[in-house]
């Protein structure tokens, strides 16, 4: 990756753009599935959790206060410092700490279960997110859990098709539809300076690539799931994410297709999970 990548998204965290994300929008739905899937291969004795590029600890305040010992990594020394403060309010994570995907200050096999729940995004040449895989699976016990988030490939298109309407023609301008085209040709996501909002220096995954990534670490073939599922989609979906039968029939679909290969790439994030033989 190049130095001025580097220094665009960290620019990005540092500015807070996870501050709150997971609190509105399509984010309510990315957070509740994600906990709902890494639920599953958490015990209800403590273990240890290493969240490893855990930018503002949503998840890891969450599973500390499960009971579990939690540490916090990220590049973002404004991450971690927002997250430190959080704890004034919030059950209490071990170790917050800056530091790379790629290079954790960890014994081996000294964590039962490692979350990678964005260094893979930022990590745009397939050398480097080998690098993190394998850094991960360095750290983790034997029959411990890596749970690792992508982002999907089509997201940034199915976004626009989402809010195509007579208020919001993104997907009728060029600069938009160019960045869209790179990133379904290569998965590399290049931020137009046209939409400074937009997510930084990124690669996005199709599930055949978040495998190709970890069979290219040794790892063993995870099991990949969509985490929104399609129903982001739907027209009035933060309406009806707000009523609790509608919640309910919307996480239920979402679960439903949530292995089916041919709908996984509508979902905007993936999470991919394996064992550690």
């Amino acid at each position: 990756m190049f130095e001025k990548d580097e220094q665009e998204i960290l620019t990005y965290y540092d500015g807070g753009a996870e501050i709150g994300r997971l609190e509105r929008g399509i984010g309510k739905i990315e957070l509740e599935r994600s906990k709902e899937i890494i639920s599953r291969y958490v015990s209800h004795s403590s273990q240890v959790i290493y969240d490893i590029g855990g930018g503002v600890g949503v998840y890891s305040f969450w599973l500390a206060e499960l009971g579990h010992e939690v540490h916090l990594f990220d590049l973002s020394p404004q991450a971690i410092e927002f997250a430190r403060q959080q704890q004034r309010s919030k059950p209490v994570i071990s170790k917050l700490e800056t530091a790379d995907a790629r290079n954790v200050h960890r014994e081996d096999e000294s964590a039962d279960i490692v979350l990678l729940m964005g260094p893979l995004y930022h990590l745009t040449e397939q050398h480097e997110r080998i690098k993190a895989l394998q850094e991960a699976a360095r750290v983790l016990k034997k029959g411990g859990t890596l749970i690792t988030s992508a982002i999907s490939r089509f997201g940034s298109l199915l976004w626009g098709l989402s809010v195509y309407g007579d208020h919001n023609t993104i997907v009728e301008e060029d600069v938009f539809m160019d960045m869209v085209r790179q990133e379904l040709t290569n998965g590399q996501h290049v931020r137009p300076s046209a939409y400074p909002s937009f997510i930084a220096r990124s690669y996005f995954h199709t599930p055949a690539a978040l495998r190709a990534d970890w069979q290219a670490a040794a790892l063993q073939e995870p099991r990949i799931f969509g985490v929104e599922g399609p129903v982001w989609i739907a027209p009035g979906f933060k309406e009806k994410w707000t009523v609790p039968d509608h919640r309910r029939r919307l996480l239920a679909i979402a679960r439903q297709v949530e292995e089916q290969e041919s709908i996984i790439g509508m979902s905007p994030h993936m999470l991919a999970v394996g064992t550690k033989p």
